[in-house]
């Protein structure tokens, strides 16, 4: 801004003219005769002046001053925002490596392990359900893959501090502080041997709201060996130990199996699932299995023990890949094969063959199943070749007819095999899979396309995108190899999957 000496000042029409530079005094104005009113801050504002008109001065005299420079502006150019990867659309470059868009995700942590487990499953525990507060916790049950025999293990995690991801730019004062930390998660595990690659772990089922039985009651979680054996454990006590310090439990308990299953020879297998009568007592429960050289064997508990029946069922004509019971009729189940077909079964019926069935219900293998739990009638199923379809089984007509079912829902995004899926436990249009293509997708058929958006692409994609389905709700990657997906039963939206480079626990703004 020019500076101005007092003489421009009072032309423009000032009150009053300011004393110059050279300390020369005003014009006394004639006073009326009262007086003029003094101001007690009069003095400190005119030197104040004084010293700016002074500064005019010497300007005028030619006396050299500091040039006054402009404001540095900062640049209102924006940073390039970052851009979503599209399987299948994007391809990484040389040194290019995905980044997570936290802002996405309410929480995600990572946690690496000795060896790389191919299975999982999620423990009930005593920590109540529909779980909200942050941090959290949650127990599984897992077993290992290691590079000699001898080193395997069946082991109980407890992953706690799973704090809230905080997102950049997050600012509010929250009085729940722990909700915006986003701290490491501490990862404790108890472990047993286990001879042989683990190929599969189930839990028993627990009924809904049902806290963690007592130390002294057996909680069953069963394994399939890669040696052919099935094997059932009793893991309550090392979830235990990992509640209470100190606690030493018995190793002639867990340490061995409770029961081992030799009715598949020496054939391996990956199928498997458990069925309850509906409470937590031992002898209520029910357990497939299925192996490599299309057998199904089922494994009944008594008071007594368990009870591995010696007939198998025989439809499938290749290696059963998934077995699921069904959530409303306690005799019936599904299963999958390699023969590219889905059969449904009745434990009642004689001979030990299927009831009805999908053949063929994908072009390949049928590696995955999972049944609704809240809408009994809608199966899932996933292929070899990466497509995943959802089945009315009103429509599946009884074995002799040779009307084949259409999908009422088939998506192909995935470009590799489907290696897990799974509804979610109580919203029943929602689901969750994973591939061979490092992808774990959420779903929700109950999302319609508006009609202005149908057959468009997402905004900016290049010419060779793809499309993306509106029922597509998110794409979760950053793993190598995603083996195994499961939803937390007790924290609603969690979701845990395991993979070549360990697991991940996350859950979405999505679901």
């Amino acid at each position: 801004m020019s500076k101005r000496s007092a003489s421009d000042r009072a032309a423009d029409g000032q009150a009053f003219a300011k004393a110059s530079g050279s300390g020369a005094k005003r014009d006394e104005n004639e006073v009326n005769d009262i007086g003029e009113f003094e101001d007690a801050w009069e003095d400190e504002i005119e030197s104040e002046e004084e010293v700016v008109d002074g500064e005019a001065g010497d300007d005028e005299d030619g006396m050299d001053v500091d040039e006054v420079m402009p404001a540095i502006e900062e640049s209102e150019e924006l940073p390039p925002a970052p851009e979503a990867f599209i399987p299948g659309t994007h391809v990484l470059g040389k040194d290019e490596i995905l980044e997570p868009d936290d802002s996405v995700y309410i929480m995600r942590h990572s946690m690496n392990v000795t060896w790389p487990c191919l299975s999982f499953d999620v423990l009930r525990d005593s920590l109540g359900d529909e779980r909200q507060r942050y941090p959290a916790t949650t127990y599984l049950v897992a077993g290992t893959q290691a590079d000699q025999a001898s080193k395997n293990e069946l082991s109980v995690f407890k992953m706690s501090s799973l704090h809230r991801t905080q997102k950049d730019g997050d600012d509010s004062d929250s009085d729940e502080d722990d909700d915006a930390l986003d701290e490491d998660a501490i990862l404790e595990f108890r472990s047993v041997p286990h001879h042989g690659g683990v190929n599969r772990v189930r839990a028993q089922p627990l009924p809904p709201a049902s806290p963690l039985p007592p130390a002294s009651q057996p909680y069953f979680t069963a394994t399939w060996a890669d040696n052919g054996k099935v094997h059932i454990w009793d893991i309550r006590p090392l979830i235990e130990s990992l509640d209470v310090p100190g606690y030493s439990w018995d190793k002639s308990r867990t340490n061995k199996p409770a029961f081992t299953i030799n009715s598949h020879g020496r054939a391996e297998g990956f199928a498997m699932d458990w069925a309850s009568s509906g409470n937590a007592n031992p002898s209520s429960l029910r357990l497939l299995t299925g192996d490599v050289h299309s057998k199904i064997y089922l494994t009944t508990t008594t008071p007594s023990g368990f009870n591995a029946l010696s007939q198998p069922f025989t439809s499938h004509t290749s290696s059963v890949e998934d077995l699921q019971w069904s959530p409303s009729e306690p005799t019936v189940f599904a299963s999958c094969s390699a023969d590219c077909s889905v059969q449904i079964w009745d434990v009642r019926s004689k001979g030990r063959q299927s009831v009805a069935g999908i053949e063929p219900a994908h072009e390949s293998d049928v590696n995955v199943i999972s049944w609704n739990r809240s809408t009994s009638y809608l199966l899932l199923s996933g292929g070899d070749e990466g497509g995943i379809k959802v089945w009315d089984l009103r429509n599946v007509q009884k074995k002799g007819t040779t009307v084949v079912p259409s999908p009422v829902a088939s998506f192909k995004w995935h470009t590799a095999p489907i290696t897990s899926i799974e509804w979610h436990p109580t919203e029943d249009s929602i689901f969750a899979a994973s591939g061979a293509d490092d992808q774990v997708t959420l779903w929700d058929l109950g999302v319609e396309p508006d009609d202005d958006e149908i057959g468009t692409l997402m905004n900016d994609a290049p010419d060779s995108a793809r499309d993306v389905p509106p029922q597509l709700l998110f794409v979760h990657q950053g793993q190598k190899d995603v083996k195994e997906v499961h939803w937390h039963p007790q924290i609603p939206g969690a979701v845990l999957s395991t993979a070549l480079d360990g697991f991940n626990i996350f859950k979405t703004i999505s679901v």
